[in-house]
């Protein structure tokens, strides 16, 4: 009966909270196969523009919407969302001011301009167990979030994904 709730609770759905190691019980560092396990469903490979540097994007099949894994050298790197209704263990969502991220990670957040966007606000852990972690909230024009990932660097810094 335990086992049943253990994977009850494993499956990536929109209730799933994302962290600066990944979404839910699927971590940056984990081989496709571990994440598939961890997600409690299939991950399926789409295309990325990376392909010959060996970057390819999956997305879980039958979703959550609007998840989806970088994955460099066969390991899971970055999760990438733009579903509104996933938020972070912190509560941060699509949609969210940028006022309300800096409230939520206070004297923790740094500010790069997008080019042509909004700014994207990156989290910046103080442990030193999670230096190699980000998560990074990409804003609009008029300073609302339009979507966050987060996962290992350098990954989860390149700006243009895979590609």
């Amino acid at each position: 009966m335990a086992i049943a709730s253990v994977n009850a609770q494993a499956k990536l759905t929109e209730q799933s909270k994302v962290s600066i190691y990944g979404i839910g019980s699927v971590r940056a560092g984990m081989t496709i196969a571990e994440a598939y396990s961890a997600a409690g469903t299939p991950l399926i490979k789409g295309n990325s523009g990376g392909e010959r540097y060996g970057c390819f994007y999956y997305k879980p099949q039958g979703g959550p919407e609007g998840v989806s894994f970088m994955v460099r050298n066969g390991k899971i790197a970055t999760v990438g969302i733009s579903n509104q209704r996933i938020t972070t263990v912190s509560g941060a969502k699509i949609g969210d001011t940028e006022q309300r991220i800096y409230s939520l990670y206070p004297g923790q957040i740094q500010v790069t301009k997008t080019f042509g966007m909004g700014n994207a606000l990156t989290f910046i852990p103080t442990s030193v167990s999670d230096k190699n972690y980000r998560l990074i909230f990409e804003t609009d024009k008029e300073g609302f979030v339009r979507s966050f990932r987060s996962g290992q660097l350098p990954e989860v810094e390149f700006i243009e994904g895979c590609s």
